[in-house]
């Protein structure tokens, strides 16, 4: 199914393997310019704690990865909005097919819209809105190289980044 949706480079993980800690929700608090602009942010979501027990009732999870380098930095935009599509079509396909707790992180902020509305409640499509692994508190690249993934800080729009995703299934 994974494939079918261009998810090709992922491995199957038990959720509780992730990590979680506090310093990434500090991140979003102090130098991510969405932290309370999106509704799928913090401070809107769960507090990392919950984030935690999120995870802890799931079984399975499929860890995705995108390699992807951008030309043009403008680029970021239209990839987001497009591979979050694919996703969030995967995790309907997933719930559909009779797993009613699928969820998935997406790999990228959420691009719906052109102006976020900020909270769940004015959202536009709620329906639609997933976080980032990094909103939810998870150390993307501890949890990446646990898994064998690269990873590394990019320092420029010349380099190839990875972008992680994960869906959560019973």
């Amino acid at each position: 199914m994974a494939r079918d949706h261009e998810v090709k480079d992922f491995k199957w993980i038990r959720p509780q393997s992730i990590i979680t800690d506090y310093w990434v929700r500090a991140k979003c608090m102090f130098g991510c310019p969405s932290y309370g602009e999106k509704a799928c942010c913090p401070p809107e979501i769960f507090s990392v704690a919950e984030c935690k027990k999120f995870f802890a009732g799931f079984k399975s999870g499929l860890f995705f990865h995108f390699a992807i380098k951008f030309e043009n930095p403008k680029m970021r935009f239209p990839w987001a909005q497009e591979v979050n599509t694919r996703i969030l079509d995967l995790e309907k396909e997933v719930f559909l097919s009779g797993f009613y707790k699928a969820f998935v992180f997406v790999p990228a902020p959420c691009r719906i819209c052109q102006k976020c509305q900020k909270t769940k409640g004015e959202c536009n499509h709620p329906y639609l809105a997933r976080p980032t692994l990094e909103a939810f508190g998870v150390d993307v690249y501890a949890t990446a190289r646990k898994l064998g993934y690269p990873i590394k800080v990019v320092k420029s729009y010349q380099e190839e980044t990875n972008r992680f995703g994960l869906l959560l299934v019973e």
